[in-house]
């Protein structure tokens, strides 16, 4: 099996590090070496000092973009998780994979509202409050993806359900082996 990149994006508390976090062992117990990139680790390491300006967003999402494609060149099946707001930035780093392995953008759609009842971290509350500047979604825009390989809103579902959808998507896609059905 050749690499490829499994790309969530979606606002705050949509549920991509959730996702990803299930899909990541799943394909690691099909044999594949996995790598999972989530863009609140890569801006503690790769993208230390960026803000959350449009330039600095795409700037961060550049970089992921630019290290994924490299992961998925050497043969890795390489997880993004990362709100990635802008549909120019995400057409960017599709571009800087599709040149070595496949890209399939997963757009967690789920609802402001939803994200904002769930505020994982507290960050809505203090967003519609005021308290932070370009929020995604509140005060800042969130482009969604025209035309993504899978659109998963997770209201009122199983992030294993989500999850499962995932790989049943990448099968479809021929980039997994279908799993033998124990009897």
């Amino acid at each position: 099996m050749s690499g490829f990149v499994v790309w969530f994006t979606g606002l705050s508390g949509a549920g991509k590090t959730t996702i990803a976090n299930i899909v990541e062992p799943e394909l690691e117990r099909r044999g594949l070496v996995v790598d999972h990139l989530d863009g609140d680790i890569v801006r503690t390491h790769l993208s230390k000092g960026l803000g959350f300006s449009k330039e600095d967003r795409d700037t961060n999402i550049a970089r992921i973009g630019w290290v994924a494609s490299r992961l998925a060149r050497a043969g890795a099946a390489v997880v993004v998780s990362a709100i990635s707001p802008y549909e120019e930035a995400r057409r960017h780093a599709r571009m800087l994979v599709e040149q070595h392995a496949p890209f399939v953008e997963v757009h967690v759609a789920t609802p402001l509202e939803e994200c904002a009842r769930r505020d994982p971290k507290g960050l809505y509350a203090a967003a519609f409050a005021g308290e932070i500047e370009d929020f995604t979604g509140v005060s800042a825009p969130y482009e969604e993806p025209s035309d993504p390989e899978l659109r998963l809103d997770t209201t009122g579902r199983l992030p294993s359900e989500c999850a499962a959808e995932v790989i049943e998507r990448l099968e479809e896609l021929n980039l997994l082996p279908v799993r033998e059905e124990v009897s």
